[in-house]
């Protein structure tokens, strides 16, 4: 090249995470807007959310949705096949369920803590609560309703092996498609043949597009976020924000402890990381969850950030990742415990501490095992109710700030999944050989 030519540069783009807070606080403010100008039962703001907003927000989950299990199931399988053998995954996998398990009792416990302190149910309006009350029964019975044919007991570990891996996959049973995975990686591990390198070569493959299938739907993630949000302001405003200001603020707060005290000192104690570069690196991860509420349309980001900017091998990010979008909800179970005691309290059912340590069981469990979809915990919550004599058809105080309690859980889940993938790869080998100590 001669010396008085320069390299043409191409100009740097807005980052994604930027756009999407740009469309969070746009879609916020005038929804806003709409409803203090409007109110929610105005005809134009009804009309704009029912035909506009809510139908794009719709197609984008549903967009990110389709290629979810594709996605889920393709790296996983990759992920444990690039383990090589059967030692490197059992390693992987008890580091993962240690995590899990230690990382969520911890949460449920700063959960239950705070909520015995505080006493959120006890200061709640009589007269506001029926009114919520009413406002919310025939969704609240259809949320109780369903938890009846939920399976219990055995059937949950049974409920895990499908019998038929395509109606699984049909009926979006997560479990049951990951189990099949794990399943089809282990045997990758254990054939060395041409055949099975040409299939794991296939699934690669399968990986590979939807990652890029994924990456041409999320460009339209910030047109998302801005329906998201302006959909929630201009339907509910601040007004039930103030109505349940202390249970909200209950569980904002152990949130944030979780967040930013136990994900820091894990990070810093047990990855050896900088906690303020791993929240700086993993903002477009954290943006999406709180703006979809679902840990499986955030996956795809996750994994990206995983690659790019923590730069964690990717035979521990993809098994970690995707078994946590399912398994490993710490905001999840947090906040299954918080709202099973502030029920108990507004109803008056005094819970022994023999029923909290069975709810914050329970919890554990139900954060394992709950949906990482929109509003997944609620059915969970009724069932935990039903189990120590609260009224399940509580759960209708609650369910107009779930949503934005959910999208903050979501953002605690994903990023605790992110959490959990750099801990599990502190020590362990890349493909190439290079040991994740501190991501370089």
């Amino acid at each position: 090249m001669p010396e008085n030519e320069k390299p043409v540069t191409q100009r740097g783009r807005m980052p994604l995470h930027w756009k999407m807070a740009i469309g969070f606080v746009a879609g916020l403010l005038l929804g806003l807007v709409a409803h203090y100008a409007g109110g929610a039962d105005a005809a134009w703001v009804d009309g704009l959310t029912t035909w506009v907003t809510q139908p794009v927000g719709t197609l984008f989950l549903r967009l990110i949705f389709m290629l979810v299990i594709p996605l889920l199931f393709s790296a996983l399988v990759v992920g444990v096949a690039e383990m090589g053998d059967i030692r490197s995954l059992g390693r992987i996998g008890w580091k993962t369920l240690a995590y899990t398990v230690i990382v969520s009792g911890i949460a449920v416990m700063i959960g239950l803590l705070l909520v015995n302190w505080i006493e959120p149910g006890a200061g709640v309006d009589a007269g506001v609560a029926q009114e919520l009350l009413a406002s919310s029964a025939d969704r609240a019975q259809a949320i109780v309703a369903g938890t009846a044919n939920q399976p219990r007991g055995l059937d949950m570990v049974l409920e895990i092996v499908p019998s038929n891996i395509v109606g699984a996959a049909a009926n979006n049973a997560i479990l049951g498609v990951m189990f099949f995975a794990l399943m089809l990686g282990i045997g990758l591990v254990l054939t060395d043949s041409p055949a099975s390198r040409t299939l794991l070569r296939g699934i690669e493959g399968l990986f590979e597009v939807s990652m890029v299938l994924i990456g041409l739907v999320i460009r339209l993630a910030p047109y998302a976020v801005f329906c998201f949000m302006f959909n929630l302001a201009a339907l509910f405003g601040w007004d039930l924000l103030a109505r349940l200001g202390a249970y909200v603020g209950v569980v904002l707060l152990a949130l944030s402890i979780h967040m930013f005290v136990v994900y820091s000192l894990a990070l810093r104690l047990v990855a050896r990381r900088s906690p303020l570069a791993f929240f700086k690196g993993v903002q477009e991860a954290m943006v999406m969850a709180f703006s979809t509420a679902s840990s499986n349309a955030t996956l795809p980001t996750a994994l990206q950030v995983a690659d790019t900017e923590l730069k964690l091998p990717g035979k521990v990010s993809r098994f970690v990742l995707t078994v946590g979008a399912t398994a490993n909800q710490n905001g999840t179970a947090l906040f299954e415990g918080v709202t099973v005691l502030f029920l108990a309290q507004f109803f008056g059912v005094d819970l022994s501490l023999g029923q909290q340590a069975m709810v914050m069981f329970v919890c554990i469990l139900g954060g394992i095992g709950t949906a990482g979809v929109p509003a997944g915990s609620l059915p969970v919550v009724a069932l935990i109710c039903g189990m120590v004599g609260v009224p399940p058809e509580g759960i209708g105080l609650i369910l107009g700030v779930d949503r934005l309690l959910d999208m903050c859980r979501t953002t605690l889940n994903v990023t605790g999944d992110l959490v959990a993938a750099t801990v599990v790869a502190h020590g362990e080998q890349d493909t190439h050989g290079i040991v994740a100590a501190d991501g370089r």
